[in-house]
């Protein structure tokens, strides 16, 4: 955890190695649109540090700090670039349901787009799925 991985897509970007478009860069963390979007606004916001996934984040104030940061960018994101939309949903895939194996939340302004893209964002409870950030940063709260 913590090096970059030269082949993983999301280190690329968060070097700015790649042509994607930054919305937001700061020392943590970058964000951007995500290629393919599930919903009106859809963005990605990554750490610059290389974790693979929510399984990799300990409760811990260095995650947990981590983690608020992600999603107070996610906000603030989503209240420029949509503020006529009061409905927002924040979130990680947890393994096997991550599609790149870097630390990743998702940003929507609802709605979904196509609606039946809401199931892909769905808790599966027991067998992960989908978790809201809120509930992760209970999970991390040292």
């Amino acid at each position: 955890m913590g090096t970059a991985q030269p082949a993983c897509i999301f280190c690329q970007i968060a070097r700015s190695s790649t042509s994607t478009v930054l919305l937001h860069q700061d020392d943590k963390v970058v964000a951007f649109q995500d290629i393919n979007p599930s919903a009106f606004r859809h963005y990605l916001v990554i750490p610059t540090e290389h974790i693979p996934t929510v399984k990799d984040l300990k409760r811990r104030p260095k995650d947990f700090s981590l983690v608020n940061h992600m999603l107070h960018v996610g906000q603030g994101l989503l209240q420029r670039d949509a503020p006529c939309t009061d409905k927002h949903r924040f979130g990680f895939h947890q393994p096997p349901f991550n599609s790149v194996d870097h630390l990743h939340l998702h940003c929507f302004a609802l709605p979904y787009i196509p609606r039946w893209r809401a199931i892909k964002y769905s808790s599966l409870g027991l067998f992960g799925g989908f978790i809201e950030a809120s509930k992760l940063l209970e999970r991390l709260r040292p």
